[in-house]
């Protein structure tokens, strides 16, 4: 990757795509407005960046609020950054043609590129990923497979560099990925400043885990009837509040018995069962991950109370939730955790 001299400024050329995430967007260019001037006086001295859009008239975001440019497609070897931020997948064109010849131009030019949100498949639509990693969110990581399945897709990193392409997962990503950026150019002091008037206790790396678990590779292709994937979806949307089997089937207009045959044929389990080993699942990630109390997670994972959680894990994991996080933190667990019977959807992302 091209490598920024130290103590230089850093300038980055920002393009937002059609319905792009804001959040996103206001994460990766408040760090670099907090981090080029002392104090919140937000003068470009140590970060210079442009909003770059082909549309005089602006950009609209996918919360409706509309962000105008302040640089047309600008000559991109003047930054040492180019970076484009995407957002919603299936509203229509993300950029138009010219925007793609100019990341191709950039490219050409040997100027890195980074694919914020689904940025990552505005870069891969643009032929501009091929051999390289691809970060994306666990939430499109099927997305990206669907559309590229040549292509390789990380969904459990914030970013990713690989050579000079950047990809972030998007989110609170993009905070920490402009972070990372800042302090590789202007230093640890610089960056730690930005986020600190952000509110941001820590800067995340680039291969510190999403924090959403990874319950699935992949979406259940094993399971055909759409009406047990659309109950898996619900049970993974309601891990900490866990609705009912009955109210899963009123949604799919079945009976609570004709749900339980169907879950039997697709899944071989009842689905209080498969929906049970789901929230142990994700409460073991927390226990990985996270340093927050047992109680705390148990409650995070669905259960009425401490101790019901804590059988309930040691019946299905052989050790108590306390046994885990030690044995997490020596790095000493088991690459496999649960299973129902002969089947491991418990065990992956369901949720893509």
């Amino acid at each position: 990757m091209t490598r920024p001299e130290p103590g230089k400024a850093l300038s980055i050329g920002v393009i937002l795509a059609e319905n792009f995430t804001l959040s996103a967007f206001s994460l990766f260019v408040d760090q670099l407005r907090l981090a080029a001037d002392e104090g919140d006086l937000s003068r470009p001295i140590l970060c210079s960046w442009k909003t770059m859009a082909s549309d005089p008239d602006g950009v609209k975001a996918s919360c409706g609020v509309k962000v105008g440019g302040t640089s047309p497609l600008s000559d991109p070897t003047q930054f040492d950054y180019i970076a484009v931020v995407g957002g919603l997948l299936h509203a229509g064109k993300q950029v138009d043609q010219a925007t793609i010849a100019y990341l191709k131009q950039a490219a050409a030019a040997h100027v890195p590129l980074i694919g914020i949100c689904t940025g990552s498949f505005i870069l891969a639509r643009a032929g501009l990923m091929h051999g390289r990693r691809c970060c994306v969110s666990w939430y499109h990581r099927q997305d990206f497979i669907d559309e590229f399945p040549d292509h390789l897709p990380v969904a459990d990193r914030m970013f990713v560099v690989d050579g000079d392409r950047i990809t972030c997962s998007g989110g609170g990503g993009a905070a920490d990925l402009a972070s990372w950026l800042i302090e590789k150019r202007l230093g640890a002091a610089t960056a730690q400043k930005a986020r600190h008037v952000l509110l941001l206790d820590r800067a995340r790396h680039g291969n510190d885990a999403q924090p959403h678990p990874p319950i699935s590779t992949a979406a259940p292709k094993g399971v055909e009837d759409p009406r047990v994937r659309r109950a898996l979806l619900m049970m993974e949307q309601h891990l900490t509040n866990p609705m009912p089997i009955t109210e899963i089937a009123d949604r799919l207009r079945l009976s609570t018995r004709h749900l339980e045959r169907l879950f039997r044929d697709a899944v071989g389990v009842r689905p209080a069962i498969f929906y049970r080993e789901l929230r142990l699942r994700y409460a073991r990630w927390l226990l990985d991950h996270t340093d927050r109390s047992v109680t705390d997670i148990a409650l995070e994972a669905g259960f009425a109370d401490c101790a019901h959680f804590s059988r309930q894990f040691k019946a299905m994991a052989g050790v108590s939730p306390s046994e885990r996080r030690t044995a997490a933190r020596q790095n000493e667990i088991a690459p496999a955790f649960m299973t129902v019977g002969s089947h491991h959807l418990a065990g992956v992302r369901l949720f893509e």
